[in-house]
């Protein structure tokens, strides 16, 4: 027989956290009434991203190095371009270069598009061998649109780096680092129609029909009578813009946000956003019965029986308790993320999952 002395003597990979609390789940999911907006958006109205390679100068000796052929052919042409070309020996001449790196240079345009002049912030990760952008530069570097076809240049992106995370010093931000060069904005009125798409955590088919219901009848006298709404799948409205709309457009889209939904389903879900490392859930996701053996952890949510306790109770945990439990023990977010995500692999998550 193990006396107390042996059992702290247990290895430490083998420690378990064991949840055994007993909840009922039997509390139907929420309903709310809301508007239109805070569930679907208008087609076009969406993020738009623009992209393009420029240098990064001015590191202390962490670039790509002369050896990264792609960056020693990038400052060629800008040295060109700048009235100062390569001598007899070409780019052999640049084979110190470690103060230059390649990056990729990204911004986002928001959903309600941007004018002439205005300023975006703008991110920038390393392409080549680079080991850090901290204290770097980034030189004058067009960006075009989204769409490979079209090679306007939106705009233009310059700008001191500043590294959020010192763990990954390759990716930086530049605030207010890109400014538009002309106007970017998307149409969101095809063929005398609007199109609005349900948020993922609401798409639903009775959601759908739902909503189309709702507009079919609140825009009865503006339709003279005839439906304006239909529903192409769970997630997709089309909307017809009566002809008293058609020059303003806008007035027409607004009200119909504004109509407010009765009975929206608010279940459980879990919001993730990997990059950021944020967990974002209702309070009402549960977790069934399971044992999850992570790294040095054995992990057990549910399932135990203790006297007393009434077999009858539907044996689940609370997520929140078991992050919770987690977090009092110090586990990094993202294997908290990893856990979560294996657990709606498995089906024991009692929600709705979204991965941003």
């Amino acid at each position: 027989m193990r006396g107390p002395s042996d059992m702290m003597n247990l290895p430490r990979f083998a420690f378990l956290v064991c949840f055994s609390l007993i909840l009922a789940s039997g509390a139907p999911a929420s309903l709310a009434a809301v508007p239109l907006k805070t569930i679907c958006r208008v087609k076009g109205q969406e993020d738009n991203s623009l992209h393009g390679l420029g240098l990064v100068v001015g590191l202390r000796g962490t670039g790509d190095g002369g050896s990264f052929l792609p960056t020693i052919r990038s400052m060629s042409v800008a040295l060109e371009m700048m009235g100062t070309p390569l001598g007899k020996n070409g780019p052999a001449e640049l084979k110190d270069a470690k103060n230059v790196a390649l990056v990729l240079v990204t911004a986002t345009v928001p959903p309600a598009g941007a004018r002439q002049g205005d300023r975006i912030d703008c991110q920038v990760h390393s392409v080549g061998a680079c080991k850090s952008l901290a204290g770097g530069t980034l030189f004058l570097t067009p960006l075009v649109g989204p769409d490979p076809r079209d090679r306007r240049v939106y705009a233009l992106a310059e700008g001191p780096i500043t590294i959020d995370n010192p763990e990954t010093p390759t990716v930086g931000r530049i605030s207010g680092g890109c400014r538009l060069e002309s106007d970017f904005f998307n149409p969101f009125v095809k063929d005398g129609r609007i199109t609005l798409v349900i948020e993922p955590p609401y798409a639903d088919f009775q959601v759908a029909q739902d909503i189309v219901e709702l507009i079919n009848s609140h825009m009865t006298v503006q339709s003279g009578g005839v439906p304006l709404a239909r529903a192409i799948n769970q997630v997709t409205i089309e909307v017809l813009v009566p002809r008293q709309y058609a020059d303003d457009p806008v007035l027409f889209v607004s009200q119909i946000m504004e109509l407010p939904l009765m009975e929206v389903p608010l279940g459980p879900r879990v919001v993730i956003n990997e990059r950021a490392g944020s967990i974002v859930m209702s309070g009402d996701v549960e977790v069934g019965p399971v044992v999850i053996t992570h790294k040095n952890m054995v992990i057990q949510a549910g399932g135990a029986q203790f006297v007393g306790l009434d077999s009858s109770q539907t044996q689940t945990t609370k997520l929140k308790t078991l992050i919770d439990a987690l977090n009092a023990l110090n586990t990094p977010t993202q294997d908290v993320i990893q856990i979560i995500k294996s657990l709606e692999k498995n089906g024991k998550l009692r929600g709705r999952l979204i991965i941003e």
